[in-house]
């Protein structure tokens, strides 16, 4: 049996032949030309010019958004711009999981499960991608129900769907670039997925949301200063715990956050990252709004005034939680 060819893997995950250009799927699914090329750019893939780059299901896809747009259940510029948050996420999701999958592969080797990368990829493709096709349309419906919910608790003020306040938490790995410069890239990699796993699931956990990973630091929110203080004393509780990974640090900053587009923005979003990069190892640093928050289950501590790029002249303030408490 000869080997696998990067074709057939390309065959295996689409199931189908490609035998259109972007003007015979246009046609076919009911949009211009011009729509057509367009809405593959938003999807994040680049122009294919008169090749036969597309397939049926890509007619069927075109079709949906034509349907959309005709029947008027979305204008134009929102099907694109849905399309656009859409292509954003499927490419950086199928990048991180062919990473993931790399590890797999180089297992199925050693082991002598396969006797290529292209035949392991082959077989993984054949095994795993439809169950993870259906487990990933499930997933987008639950995160579509929370976020909606989210947006209903936010009340019917248009203003209030557009900002809200919120505790935004910075939390940043110390000494990373000291850290990446020492490490080879298998051994670094290594570090950043633990500390990522570990917080994210400390904060998903507790309720909050991971907003984006930085690599060496994680955003995450939550509308509630005293829970946000919670998890983050967690966060370098749990850290500091694994001797494999560098101390963490943490900022926290109180005020009113706009989500768009997936990320939040604002004055605590930038604050929350200026209090992260002055605190010390293993401390969380808040800004005034947060510790007004925190009534009397934490101790906090003004530190001296210092220039906060951005912020002018500000005393960040160190919150522990209170022995009194930690006892119980």
């Amino acid at each position: 049996m000869s080997s696998p060819d990067d074709q057939q893997l390309v065959d295996v995950i689409l199931a189908e032949q490609l035998h259109y250009t972007n003007a015979e799927t246009a046609e076919r699914g009911g949009l211009t030309p011009e729509q057509a090329a367009r809405l593959w750019r938003n999807l994040g893939f680049p122009d294919p010019g008169e090749e036969m780059a597309f397939g049926d299901a890509d007619v069927s896809a075109v079709a949906i958004v034509a349907t959309a747009m005709e029947h008027e259940i979305l204008d134009e510029e929102t099907v694109f711009r849905l399309t656009r948050a859409l292509g954003q996420t499927m490419s950086r999701l199928a990048d991180w999981q062919v990473t993931i999958l790399v590890d797999q592969l180089e297992a199925d080797i050693v082991r002598g499960k396969s006797q290529s990368r292209a035949e392991a990829a082959l077989e993984l493709a054949q095994s795993s991608v439809p169950g993870f096709e259906r487990l990933m349309v499930h997933v987008w419906r639950r995160h579509l129900a929370a976020a909606a919910a989210r947006l209903t608790a936010l009340g019917e003020n248009d203003q209030a769907l557009l900002t809200t306040d919120m505790t935004v938490g910075f939390a940043d790995m110390t000494r990373f670039t000291a850290l990446s410069n020492r490490l080879d890239e298998t051994a670094l990699a290594s570090v950043v997925e633990e500390f990522e796993t570990r917080c994210g699931d400390l904060i998903t956990a507790a309720g909050a949301r991971v907003i984006k990973t930085l690599g060496d630091a994680m955003l995450f929110v939550h509308h509630d200063p005293v829970h946000t203080t919670r998890i983050s004393l967690d966060i370098i509780t749990t850290i500091g715990a694994r001797p494999k990974l560098p101390d963490v640090r943490v900022g926290l900053a109180t005020g009113s956050v706009l989500s768009r587009l997936g990320d939040v923005f604002g004055p605590p979003v930038n604050l929350a990252a200026r209090l992260s990069q002055v605190a010390r190892a293993n401390r969380v640093l808040v800004d005034q709004s947060t510790a007004d928050a925190l009534g009397d289950r934490f101790e906090t501590r003004a530190l001296p005034p210092r220039p906060i790029k951005g912020f002018g002249t500000l005393s960040p303030i160190t919150v522990t939680e209170r022995r009194s408490f930690r006892a119980r």
